[in-house]
């Protein structure tokens, strides 16, 4: 089990669903919300090289290539980091798999309905094209950047954002930060097994990644994210 039984207790549940709707934007922190054994595990799965491939996006286009990139101005570039990708024919397949099964765990039954719990609606991938690609892990180093922008899309309920980034340096930057209200920005550090909610349609969801620290220019930032949509 991938889940932290403790802080899914309906109790527990009914606390999300209260700070969710008291917050601006509506968002929530839960902390230890999976095994950590097992998140140390897919840790080390993406530590390693082999799986990871550059992404950029631009303001007007999401996947461009290179050529695009160069053509773009630096003012409507808004991703440059790096993504997953799972290499079926790897000598590794079995804990290669653990790192899959994690992304298939946290879009099936037991993790959507408590989701769905949370934010009091039905969540499904029933008119989702193709689900697989709305859960994935990324990397930041301090070469990369995340500039703000908002992930709000028509039917698109819950974005879930969870770091994986063992003993994290206090000064080491990429704090995820929403613009907030009343020019009041919220930060959140990526702490290991921290997991960060929330309602892309609230007002003050615009969000951006703090800039690593290139003193720690040999480290990276990691994490899930993930989409969830209703019907």
């Amino acid at each position: 089990m991938w889940l932290n039984s403790r802080l899914t207790i309906d109790s527990a549940i009914n606390t999300y669903r209260r700070s969710l709707l008291s917050s601006a934007p509506n968002h929530i922190v839960i902390d230890d919300l999976f095994d950590p054994d097992k998140l140390a595990d897919v840790l080390s799965i993406l530590q390693q090289p082999r799986y990871w491939q550059p992404q950029k996006h631009t303001y007007s286009d999401l996947y461009v290539d290179n050529a695009q990139w160069q053509k773009t101005s630096s003012d409507q570039r808004f991703v440059q980091r790096d993504v997953w990708r799972y290499k079926p024919d790897d000598s590794r397949i079995n804990r290669v798999n653990n790192g899959q099964s994690f992304l298939a765990y946290l879009r099936g039954t037991e993790f959507t309905t408590l989701l769905s719990d949370i934010f009091d609606v039905e969540l499904t991938d029933i008119n989702v094209s193709a689900p697989e690609n709305n859960t994935n892990y990324f990397r930041l180093s301090s070469a990369d950047f995340i500039a703000q922008h908002a992930d709000e899309s028509p039917g698109r309920e819950v974005c879930m954002l969870l770091y994986l980034n063992k003993a994290w340096h206090h000064d080491a930057g990429g704090e995820l930060t929403f613009l907030g209200t009343n020019d009041t920005p919220i930060s959140i550090a990526p702490l290991f097994n921290r997991c960060v909610l929330f309602d892309p349609s609230s007002t003050g969801t615009e969000h951006w990644v703090e800039p690593l620290n290139s003193n720690y220019s040999t480290q990276y930032r990691y994490n899930v994210t993930s989409w969830y949509w209703s019907k």
